[in-house]
């Protein structure tokens, strides 16, 4: 089977499950591109994680095509410097190098407790609101995006701004040249807040490459803004969508709320069940590489879905029932091979400590609304509620 035209987004009657269209009777199946090229759609999950750790397939920008129906696109061009997730070793390396001592397990476990007070100030917030409030505005926004403005050194205060742009960044039903103008407002941003560290630098992350002097100012700007954006969009989204998935499924809660235990393991199997990312990522073949019974030409556009392969069931039995009592360990939510998501531990300290407190806090949350008016649109790059409006009995 050949998938004409692209890969389509909308989700189906359950929306926690993968895009029904891009569910394959075989793991690799040829696609062709919204612009008529011919490549590859590939979704079991051996296959997927052959793909992302395999050197063979680039990731470089200039050589990307987008499978999904965007509307006109600008030429692809290499990444602009600094934009790592669109780079290849040995450039991606270097990068990733500065950054991964910021991002070890040890140090994001240190951030703990900030991160629990940072939780538990917006639970007494929601407490203390009048009537049913949208989680989303009230917990699941900010508390990540004040993490990650913490961690960078970053003024909250204009949280707005930024939230604004990643916004129109992630839509797909805006035109392009309106989601760069949104990505170089980030950079802006950032480049801002670089210039006052070069004066008073302080004890944050942005600070400490700053000093290192190890990358331009374009560098550093491009960094920030990655961090910044995957900081608390990624992680707002998961703290939503797992929010409402737990609620949708209350044997599951039951279990989840009798036994602290079972927490890190919820945030894997919500990982793998719910699989944010919906859209990549995607690969170039730079020589031909034999896969799932196929060679995949040097050339070759190759997409990718996390989603799919999050739900194989030579991996995981039962994939469509969220069992937070699985062992879902290997689950792709945060990618695989080199580019895996840098700041992984970060997301999960945070949705571990926020979906814990969360319902600790309000044991008998529930939904404000009926399920099928919750707003869940398909037409943006990483999924999740718009607002998720709650309750609770009141004392």
């Amino acid at each position: 089977m050949t998938r004409q035209a692209g890969l389509p987004l909308e989700r189906g009657t359950c929306p926690f499950d993968p895009v029904p269209a891009q569910r394959t009777q075989a793991p690799v199946e040829p696609l062709t591109y919204p612009d008529g090229a011919k490549g590859w759609f590939v979704t079991g999950y051996q296959e997927v994680r052959a793909i992302l750790a395999d050197k063979r397939m680039s990731a470089r920008a200039e050589l990307a095509k987008v499978p999904f129906d965007l509307g006109p696109l600008p030429p692809p061009k290499p990444a602009d410097p600094g934009v790592f997730t669109g780079m290849d070793d040995p450039d991606h390396h270097r990068y990733r190098k500065l950054l991964t001592g910021a991002f070890t397990v040890h140090r994001m476990r240190s951030l703990e407790d900030r991160v629990g007070e940072i939780v538990d100030a917006h639970l007494d917030a929601m407490a203390a609101a009048d009537g049913p409030v949208d989680l989303v505005e009230a917990f699941a926004r900010p508390v990540p995006s004040l993490v990650i403005c913490e961690l960078l050194g970053a003024p909250y205060d204009r949280r707005a701004e930024f939230d604004g742009y990643t916004r129109t960044m992630f839509a797909t039903d805006i035109p392009v040249a309106e989601r760069i103008d949104a990505t170089q407002g980030v950079v802006a941003f950032i480049a801002g807040q670089i210039e006052r560290k070069r004066k008073d630098p302080g004890d944050d992350l942005l600070s400490d490459l700053v000093r290192g002097g190890e990358l331009s100012d374009e560098e550093l700007a491009n960094i920030g803004m990655m961090l910044l954006v995957a900081g608390f969009e990624t992680t707002r989204n998961m703290i939503a969508l797992g929010t409402l998935a737990l609620l949708e499924n209350p044997e599951q809660l039951a279990k989840f709320k009798a036994d602290p235990e079972l927490t890190a393991g919820t945030v894997e199997e919500l990982m793998r069940y719910l699989s944010v990312i919906h859209i990549g990522p995607i690969r170039t073949a730079l020589e031909d590489v034999e896969l799932g019974g196929v060679t995949i030409k040097a050339g070759d556009p190759v997409a990718i879905s996390l989603p799919v392969a999050n739900r194989d069931p030579e991996k995981f039995p039962d994939p469509d029932s969220l069992d937070v009592t699985r062992k879902a360990t290997g689950q792709l939510g945060f990618g695989h091979g080199v580019h895996q998501c840098l700041g992984q531990q970060l997301a999960r300290v945070e949705m571990r400590i926020a979906l814990f407190r969360l319902f600790a806090r309000f044991p008998d949350l529930r939904l404000a609304v009926p399920f099928a008016e919750v707003d869940l649109p398909h037409d943006a790059s990483i999924y999740g509620p718009v607002r998720l409006p709650v309750t609770w009995r009141r004392e």
